[in-house]
């Protein structure tokens, strides 16, 4: 390791010395909660940073990069198979728009009322999904990775499960999968409902009950609800900067994310799910100026509600960070991401989403060594794009 990121390391062990971990979860009482010095590294979309996310080759980079969970955004095709892509809409993560051949499947719908027009993958058969290749989604911000458009395939739900279940985090532990189910009150309207066929999925592979090292997680609360009758599986209602869940508004529930994460609010999620997934805004919100602000009540209470707190999402690029730690002008030119993550650790954060793993790897091993965990991860590989 080099010196920089030594002294980077220390400062994040002194900046993290002392705090502790969450009560056990809400919903079942003996949840997945991790070892009270342990924080969770989330591999968002895989190590998307480098990466086309969603690909498996950028899952298995952040397994390789000590990520101890892979997350999966889920969409269903035309036959019900599930497939890992940001949206059900892709003409922005694959190569659609240059197939002839599909020319006659653009079409304009709406999803969770707003009006999209393109390629969706409910009007396309897995088989037909397999002729496509994945592409670089900002392409703006991360040039780079644009050397692997249309070399990768979009893959299953089950080829993402074999992979996890096949490697090993950096502590020896199962890769951990954390699937989220995109728009199901859309999926459900149109014949294709996920949470089934996502249960029989994860059981058919052998995960079981609440320990088991799978987070289910959705920004709607009705199908986490239901999946709560389903299975024991850990379930995370993510918690989105503003706005109210999908469910809510077409239901006309005037509750908002923002009435979900007051103390009562937060007593109704642990009626059905063992954590929360917040938008980083809702722990430790922005200044007028850009820079960060200091934390809300909403960790600690989450937790005095026996929830779990992960938050999202942790990018190195300037343009997502706040602007006490951008460095230089470029807005696309990596910032101080360990010295962000490390104040949302401080502030309790059980884990955390990042699009670079190998940076999250290094604030979660020294936030650990600094509550007196010894060291964790050591073997991991140098961080990519770090030097």
């Amino acid at each position: 390791m080099s010196s920089l990121r030594w002294i980077l390391g220390f400062l994040v062990a002194l900046a993290t010395i002392g705090v502790s971990s969450p009560g056990a979860a809400g919903r079942q009482g003996n949840g997945p909660k991790p070892k009270q010095d342990e924080i969770v590294v989330i591999g968002h979309r895989g190590a998307s940073g480098y990466r086309p996310e969603h690909t498996l080759a950028a899952y298995q980079l952040a397994i390789e990069q000590c990520a101890d969970f892979i997350e999966p955004d889920l969409v269903s095709t035309k036959d019900g198979v599930l497939v890992a892509r940001h949206e059900n809409e892709i003409s922005g993560t694959t190569d659609v728009a240059s197939h002839p051949e599909f020319a006659d499947r653009f079409t304009t719908k709406v999803i969770d009322g707003v009006t999209i027009s393109g390629w969706f993958t409910e009007d396309f058969t897995l088989a037909e999904l397999k002729t496509l290749r994945a592409v670089e989604r900002i392409p703006q911000v991360r040039p780079q990775n644009t050397a692997y458009d249309s070399r990768l395939e979009i893959p299953t739900l089950q080829e993402i499960i074999d992979l996890a279940r096949s490697s090993r985090t950096c502590d020896g532990n199962v890769v951990g999968i954390y699937p989220e189910t995109k728009h199901p009150s859309y999926f459900d309207s149109i014949g294709l409902s996920m949470e089934e066929e996502l249960v029989r999925i994860l059981h058919a592979n052998g995960y079981h009950g609440p320990r088991a090292p799978v987070f289910i997680q959705s920004f709607e609360v009705a199908n986490l609800r239901d999946l709560a009758t389903l299975t024991r599986l850990p379930l995370v209602q993510l918690i989105n900067c503003s706005g109210r869940p999908a469910d809510f508004a077409a239901a006309g529930d005037p509750r908002t994310y923002v009435d979900l994460v007051t103390p009562e609010g937060l007593a109704f999620v642990a009626g059905y799910a063992d954590g929360i997934g917040a938008c980083k805004d809702i722990m430790i919100p922005r200044n007028p100026d850009g820079t960060l602000g200091r934390p809300t009540p909403v960790i600690d209470d989450a937790h005095d509600a026996g929830l779990l707190v992960h938050g999202w999402t942790f990018r190195r690029e300037n343009r997502f960070l706040p602007v006490d730690y951008r460095r230089r002008s470029d807005p696309n030119a990596p910032g101080d991401m360990i010295g962000e993550l490390a104040a949302f650790v401080a502030a309790g954060m059980d884990g955390f989403f990042t699009d670079n793993p190998d940076l999250g790897a290094i604030v979660a091993e020294l936030s650990e060594s600094g509550r007196s965990r010894g060291n964790r991860r050591s073997d991991r590989p140098a961080a990519a794009g770090a030097r």
